[in-house]
């Protein structure tokens, strides 16, 4: 039976693993990270295998599915991503700021890892392969609460890194992945003491929760409810590529297009910038000025009426809402309302109107004339991800190896004392 004093017990044994993990080089951790990216590619039968068992439970049609599914292609793409955040350098160990005082004192600001952190996490199968690259890569154990809709996934994804880690003789509590169950997750976020830093990945509902109920320190990252703004000086032809990829390319990623925002001039132009997204069988929930122009052009079983709750809403399926506006004004308002502070656009060509939504807009990541779809650590350039924070606090935007470290002072004296 699992109690919350053996749940205890693990996490004491991966507070020590972490205290070990300086010893590791970096040429050990890149090919830990190298042959769990090989063992993966060559377990993608078992892994998906286990990964169907969570399918065969979850409803094809619920917005998670989508996240859950892994597949072969998956798999290799995960597998990529470990093998590039291996070829990443070192965040550790950086001196960061460096000064001698008038006394002598020679202080240094050095790059350190946080510890151990935890990730609660519902149907992302990938982000078990994706913690551990990053966290073992900026020298921290992790922690691991994934939802029971994922278990079978992440219970054969562990077993795989847990292999490697046996291998190399290096402590298999370097991740521990913790039960499924929801008693787990009481433990996880009263485990002060014992986890330095929780990180929730997932729905709104579970970063609130989370944010609401821990007692160690939170990063918030996730949920993504976004708009693209398409000003009375936009480019019909960019529009429509940039709405169509940012809506479509993957509906239940959290920097997928919610709701398209476009300047009362450009009405005309509304059937254009829609028209791609017929093929995909986009539902969009009009304002009342942009269903007058999509009334009798956009198919009647996929244009409704929009109503309150489809502004600021995370549709993470092929829905969309349309909401129009008579100024850049007004857009700013109506991001600022609704907005999740994740990605936001503007599709424009006067210069002007660009750099004023870009120095106003609140978000992580904020776009011009370009798809919201970008906003991801692998796209940035760092190799992975451990999700987007929308705050502002330590981090913001995509968490890759410089997020996960923290920084201590370094003094170095020869026998001065303060008077």
């Amino acid at each position: 039976m699992i109690t919350a004093t053996n749940i205890t017990q693990h996490l004491e044994a991966v507070q020590k693993a972490a205290r070990k993990a300086y010893q590791l080089s970096d040429k050990q951790i890149n090919q830990v990270l190298n042959e769990v990216a090989d063992l993966a590619v060559k377990q993608t039968e078992a892994i998906l295998d286990a990964n169907q068992k969570d399918l065969d439970r979850m409803d094809s049609n619920d917005p998670k599915y989508d996240r859950l599914m892994l597949t072969a292609e998956r798999i290799q793409g995960i597998a990529a991503d470990m093998r590039n955040v291996a070829k990443l350098s070192s965040p550790l160990g950086k001196v960061l700021e460096e000064k001698t005082l008038d006394n002598g004192l020679q202080l240094k600001k050095m790059s350190v890892p946080m510890g151990v952190i935890g990730i609660i996490y519902e149907a992302r199968p990938n982000v078990t392969f994706d913690v551990f690259a990053l966290c073992l890569k900026s020298g921290n154990a992790c922690v691991l609460k994934g939802g029971s809709d994922a278990e079978f996934s992440n219970i054969a994804i562990a077993s795989i890194i847990h292999e490697v880690l046996k291998k190399h003789q290096i402590n298999e509590y370097m991740l521990y992945l913790m039960p499924a169950g929801r008693e787990a997750t009481q433990v996880m976020l009263e485990a002060v003491g014992y986890i330095d830093i929780i990180i929730p990945r997932g729905s709104q509902g579970l970063i609130n929760f989370v944010r609401d109920h821990a007692k160690v320190p939170v990063i918030e990252t996730g949920a993504g409810i976004v708009h693209t703004y398409f000003d009375e000086s936009g480019d019909l032809k960019k529009g429509k590529e940039i709405i169509f990829n940012a809506k479509t390319r993957r509906v239940s990623v959290c920097n997928a297009l919610d709701c398209l925002i476009i300047h009362r001039e450009r009405l005309a132009d509304l059937e254009a910038l829609t028209h791609k997204l017929i093929t995909k069988e986009v539902e969009v929930y009009a304002d009342a000025e942009s269903y007058a122009y999509l009334e009798g052009v956009y198919p009647a079983a996929f244009l409704h009426k929009a109503q309150a709750e489809h502004f600021g809403t995370e549709f993470l399926a092929h829905k969309m809402s349309i909401k129009t506006v008579g100024s850049l004004e007004e857009a700013l308002d109506h991001i600022a309302t609704y907005s999740s502070k994740h990605s936001e656009a503007i599709v424009a060509e006067d210069k002007k109107v660009i750099e004023a939504y870009m120095r106003s807009v609140d978000a992580a990541a904020v776009y011009a004339n370009t798809s919201t779809a970008y906003t991801d650590g692998a796209q940035f350039g760092m190799g992975a991800e451990i999700g987007i924070s929308t705050q502002k606090l330590h981090a913001r935007g995509p968490m890759a190896l410089p997020e996960l470290t923290s920084y201590k002072w370094q003094i170095y004296g020869d026998g001065q004392v303060r008077g």
